[in-house]
């Protein structure tokens, strides 16, 4: 094969357009319901009451946070759905960009592009989700505190690009390992059991 061909290879053309496709849904998708959710503009009371998971995502972020920041000694409180507050203290507000779903779209348009069964898709997307999910929860936890002892960011980074190096640095760990899961059960199809 030469070098052109290797580059302009048929398969992996066809999975960059399906990742692409999947991201563009996903996040602009996640986008269009934000929008729709808020009260002004193109405002829906259906999507705002029903199809909201932003708002969901959020609320679970927060409470968990919450609960988390209790188990370390810290009593914190949510004046309203955006905030997070520590007792006798100051506290953090959360607005959409800081929820994550720029890398959670990226993650599930990796899994859903990719081959395999649907089941080991929904498997990995849940795992990362989960794990992006947590790493907001910590992200949140550290900042609340950061703020009420006057912490510095480290390397004079604020703290989304934190969040993000750490996302993208467990998303691409985890392609490793989805990656290593699809040859393994190759390599296993490819040398039957014998009886």
């Amino acid at each position: 094969m030469n070098f052109i061909s290797d580059i302009v290879n048929r398969n992996f053309l066809l999975y960059i357009v399906k990742f692409s496709i999947f991201f563009c849904i996903l996040y602009f998708g996640t986008i269009a319901v934000i929008g729709l959710s808020v009260p002004a503009g193109y405002y829906s009371p259906f999507i705002a009451r029903h199809l909201n998971y932003i708002d969901w995502l959020r609320t679970s972020l927060l409470f968990t946070s919450k609960e988390f920041l209790l188990l370390l000694g810290y009593q914190t409180y949510l004046p309203e759905k955006y905030d997070l507050f520590m007792k006798n203290g100051t506290g953090i507000r959360m607005v959409y960009s800081c929820i994550g779903y720029g890398v959670m779209s990226f993650w599930a348009a990796f899994v859903l592009a990719n081959k395999g069964s649907w089941i080991k898709k929904i498997k990995w997307l849940i795992a990362g989700w989960l794990a992006i999910w947590v790493i907001n929860v910590l992200r949140i936890s550290i900042l609340v505190i950061a703020v009420n002892k006057n912490w510095q960011m480290p390397l004079g980074l604020d703290h989304h690009t934190w969040f993000n190096i750490a996302a993208y640095i467990l998303i691409f760990i985890l392609i490793y390992f989805y990656d290593r899961s699809s040859k393994f059960l190759h390599t296993r199809s490819d040398h039957p059991k014998h009886s």
